[in-house]
């Protein structure tokens, strides 16, 4: 069966002057259907960079990255848009969300964006029901409590039915409560068939995925 994210030994170096980082040391990762990984590591070691580049929103200067089995490195920013849209959602610790529209929009936004067969009416009002957000579709980002942001993201994250959900920090700044309640939903969309990698400092986030990746110095030292 074909990986839903397949990102064999990524590469990624900047330049300031005469010196050199070593972003991303030869990093793989794999996740099939249903597969919840953590992303673990100081801060330092390659998590945010791995993210990006799996996202298509950075490029790798070595390896490949594939969302089932389509290639997404190596195109133009045009194209990996464009497959962003359609089969990868991100939930972004600061909320992936647009001001000045409603959490309703947002999402119709981010269906639009993918294309048709992509959601629709439905949909959106499903995901607004999974992730306990309904009574709130027609607020604005700024009349949101932090909880009810993180729920509106997901949601947001969530509306284009994507093959693979990359969250960074998806409870970074939640209470316990909230952020149990957002793993929940994540384990959720897994059992649904989507592949879940998060990226994360909480040993408690890290203990509820089904595998564990550790980086260190832009290398996994476990996994």
């Amino acid at each position: 069966m074909t990986p839903l994210l397949d990102a064999q030994d990524l590469y990624r170096f900047f330049h300031a002057g005469d010196d050199e980082t070593l972003a991303l040391r030869g990093v793989s990762v794999t996740l099939e259907a249903g597969d919840v990984v953590a992303v673990t590591g100081p801060s330092g070691s390659g998590k945010s960079t791995l993210l990006a580049c799996l996202a298509g929103l950075d490029e790798p200067d070595g390896g490949v990255v594939r969302i089932d089995g389509e290639r997404l490195s190596r195109r133009p920013e045009e194209e990996r848009a464009g497959m962003r849209a359609r089969r990868i959602g991100m939930l972004f610790q600061q909320a992936n969300l647009v001001s000045h529209l409603s959490v309703a929009d947002n999402i119709t936004m981010a269906q639009k964006l993918a294309g048709d067969g992509h959601g629709g009416s439905a949909w959106a009002a499903e995901v607004l029901e999974r992730c306990d957000i309904s009574g709130r579709a027609h607020a604005r980002p700024a009349q949101l409590s932090g909880g009810e942001l993180a729920r509106a993201g997901l949601a947001v994250a969530l509306g284009n039915q994507p093959d693979v959900l990359l969250a960074d920090e998806p409870t970074g700044e939640l209470d316990d409560a909230t952020a149990g309640r957002i793993l929940d939903l994540l384990h959720r969309q897994a059992a649904g068939g989507t592949a879940v990698l998060i990226v994360t400092h909480s040993p408690e986030v890290a203990a509820r995925a089904h595998r564990e990746i550790r980086l260190r110095d832009g290398r996994v030292v476990e996994a």
